[in-house]
């Protein structure tokens, strides 16, 4: 058995303002995928997944079964049978990992599902973010259930609300543009809870709520309006001030070491850098009108291009 694969995402807009009801932009990254497999040749990377595996399977046992039904005989038989995740989406990067793999367990052992192909109402994107969110939650503790969501569908989707999601079309790439969205690899792996429970405990203060309320979710839902309508112009004003704006509030969640990097971009405007997921390590996002320059600005970090404009 070889089963479908299961691309990354990006949350382009919307890291932890949608936690707060600001909008959110999910879009399908094709550069990472991962596949359940049935092991031929058993080694340490194929054991110890299988293991993880049937660790996730007892979590799974545990769910409401008018939430979720499997098909836990099939299930059984591939654990037997060493079933792993050959996976090559970077855990801890803020790229939906397991995301990916929830996608895959769902695709392959769910019973009564929805289908990719299926009249994708927002009821039926809802009603599977739900189901999503709880599958997901066993790597977590909690998740909204946009990864795995945007993993099965491979679908770029709007969130404009925790119950409000559409599949907003395709969205149009100038391969031939100076412009582009990257990444920039930190070198190191982030945790989300960590980052998350720490958010959580700035929100318990007035000022740093008032900001995320008027200040944060105002300019985020600016710039995906600017990005789906392609309005560069405002795209790039307002992503200087988004960028400048996590600077000064989630100094925690940017690595020191590209703090400096992240300043630079501010003061020659040449890029600017924000979070891809939640922080502490992973990759940061970059959205530049000139990539050329900003690579010779940022020489000796790594690049990854998902978006030319």
């Amino acid at each position: 058995m070889k089963g479908p694969l299961f691309f990354a995402k990006i949350l382009l807009f919307g890291e932890y303002g949608i936690i707060i009801g600001s909008k959110g932009l999910s879009i399908p990254f094709f550069f990472f995928g991962g596949r359940l497999r049935l092991t031929e040749a058993e080694n340490e990377t194929t054991l110890a997944s299988n293991q993880s595996l049937c660790e996730y399977t007892q979590y799974l046992a545990g769910l409401p079964k008018d939430l979720l039904r499997l098909d836990w005989e099939a299930l059984k038989a591939d654990l037997d049978r060493k079933l792993y995740f050959d996976s090559n989406i970077p855990q801890g990067y803020g790229v939906g990992s397991s995301g990916a793999l929830v996608a895959a367990f769902y695709d392959r052992y769910a019973l009564e599902k929805i289908y990719p192909q299926d009249d994708l109402s927002s009821q039926k994107l809802n009603y599977l973010k739900n189901i999503f969110g709880t599958m997901e939650s066993h790597f977590h503790g909690q998740s909204s259930g946009l990864d795995p969501l945007n993993s099965y569908l491979s679908l770029p989707l709007l969130i404009h609300s925790k119950d409000n999601i559409e599949y907003t079309g395709t969205l149009e790439q100038n391969p031939s543009g100076q412009g582009a969205v990257f990444l920039i690899d930190t070198g190191s792996s982030g945790v989300t809870a960590p980052m998350v429970s720490l958010f959580m405990e700035y929100m318990k203060k007035e000022e740093f709520r008032k900001m995320m309320n008027y200040e944060f979710t105002q300019i985020t839902d600016l710039c995906i309006e600017n990005f789906l309508k392609s309005n560069l112009k405002s795209l790039f004003e307002n992503m200087k001030s988004l960028s400048t704006l996590i600077l000064r509030n989630f100094k925690p969640m940017i690595p020191s070491q590209f703090q400096g990097l992240w300043k630079k971009g501010l003061e020659t405007n040449v890029y600017y850098l924000k979070l891809c997921g939640s922080g502490g390590g992973g990759y940061l996002m970059g959205f530049t009108e000139d990539l050329i320059t900003a690579k010779k600005l940022m020489q000796g970090c790594q690049l990854e291009v998902v978006h030319y404009f």
